[in-house]
């Protein structure tokens, strides 16, 4: 009897693409569905990416690149980190990858061995836990709930066993909008040069951090710790440019060789016009960010606002990123339309199927008892979608 291999049983599927596709198939039965499940900007990807687009396909640039990505596109990562963190990196630790999540499952399949333990803070990002899990390492959650969304370092500490071998982190923080202080940052570089440890620093949202708030890069704060840090970024987010699938690591020396081969067997590379793509959204497209970073800042105002007001829930106001991660634990126990809520996951099904507001359950995300919204949508969306979200917690009851 043919069987499947252990590690796909254990596999569990995206939350998020879960909502989304469920969200979509209600709208194409012509349900007023309204998506808070992505996380997708709603704007056009910036003209100069369309314009280098257009004029490598032109030119035939429609071949193979090397696996680690086009060499100009590698030098322009390097001058935008040398200009925003005054970092320098030689174009050789850049790597090129089909977006940040295959290049974090590269990075792990160079570094974990069955039974390692790599330090996961929580919530997390709903592919962390299951790509530690893919090379049969095991996940350390540090909970960061009860500590405003921030990790606090003798948690940390204390999870730290001869078998731990790095650290996973993300700031500005998908899915809470969290931004990492600078104590912190430092706190976890330390942490990791004393018990030798590597760090992965998912900085994909580090363009979009709002208010009084500062995102710090962890190199610019311990550059001591070069030689163990991987920093994964890219263009999907700040850039509107998620159907491209463009992001982009810059690894230590000594990781460089084994990384790109890890791609190269993979992927051979990623495609070549989104990489020209990228290229032209690196050089011309900063006034755009900033217009798309000032609009994603009102609409975290309104979001905030709006949901300040309703009740049964709190939540820890998000600096960074496009979500709100919301307290649901309030609403465990009480009733809609005579079914009780038992979980996260039911309050998301009632709500899509009520009133037709689709929301991502925080169960994917290591933490039970929340619901995160992006709010990446249009402000008439938003509108619309928090109304309909106060409609329906005042209707529960006990």
């Amino acid at each position: 009897m043919l069987q499947l291999a252990a590690r796909a049983k254990r596999m569990e599927p995206s939350a998020t693409l879960a909502v989304v596709g469920k969200a979509k198939e209600l709208k194409r039965e012509g349900k007023p569905v309204i998506s808070f499940g992505a996380g997708e900007p709603d704007f056009s990807s910036p003209p100069s990416a369309i314009a280098y687009a257009r004029e490598a396909m032109e030119r035939g640039e429609t071949h193979y690149t090397q696996a680690i990505g086009l060499p100009e596109l590698r030098e322009e990562v390097c001058r935008y980190y040398k200009d925003r963190f005054s970092l320098s990196f030689d174009p050789g630790q850049v790597i090129v990858g089909a977006g940040a999540k295959p290049l974090i499952y590269e990075t792990l399949g160079a570094l974990v061995d069955p039974g390692d333990e790599v330090i996961v803070f929580s919530p997390a990002w709903v592919s962390y836990v299951e790509q530690i899990r893919l090379f049969d390492g095991i996940e350390k959650v540090v909970d960061t709930t009860e500590t405003n969304c921030i990790p606090d370092l003798a948690n940390v500490e204390k999870a730290i066993t001869t078998k731990t071998r790095g650290i996973l982190l993300n700031t500005p923080n998908n899915p809470t909008g969290a931004v990492y202080d600078a104590e912190t940052l430092e706190g976890l570089a330390r942490m990791a040069i004393d018990h030798d440890l590597w760090i992965i620093y998912d900085e994909i949202y580090e363009r979009l951090v709002y208010g009084s708030a500062n995102h710090h890069n962890i190199l610019s704060l311990v550059p001591e710790a070069s030689d163990r840090v991987i920093i994964v970024n890219g263009v999907s987010k700040a850039f509107a440019m998620t159907g491209w699938r463009i992001g982009y690591a810059i690894v230590p020396e000594w990781l460089k060789g084994p990384v790109s081969s890890f791609q190269g067997h993979l992927t051979s590379n990623a495609c070549s016009i989104a990489q020209w793509a990228s290229l032209g959204a690196l050089r011309e497209a900063e006034n755009d960010v900033e217009r798309m970073r000032l609009a994603f800042s009102e609409r975290r105002d309104l979001i905030v606002e709006m949901v300040r007001a309703m009740p049964h829930v709190t939540f820890a106001e998000p600096d960074g990123a496009f979500y709100v991660f919301l307290d649901i634990g309030k609403t465990l126990g009480k009733k809609f339309r005579g079914e009780k809520i038992t979980g996260d996951v039911d309050f998301c099904r009632l709500l899509l199927e009520a009133y037709y507001v689709a929301a991502v359950p925080g169960t994917g995300f290591l933490a039970p008892g929340f619901v995160r919204l992006g709010y990446a949508n249009a402000t008439e969306e938003i509108t619309e979608g928090m109304n309909r979200l106060s409609r329906f917690l005042e209707e529960l009851g006990d």
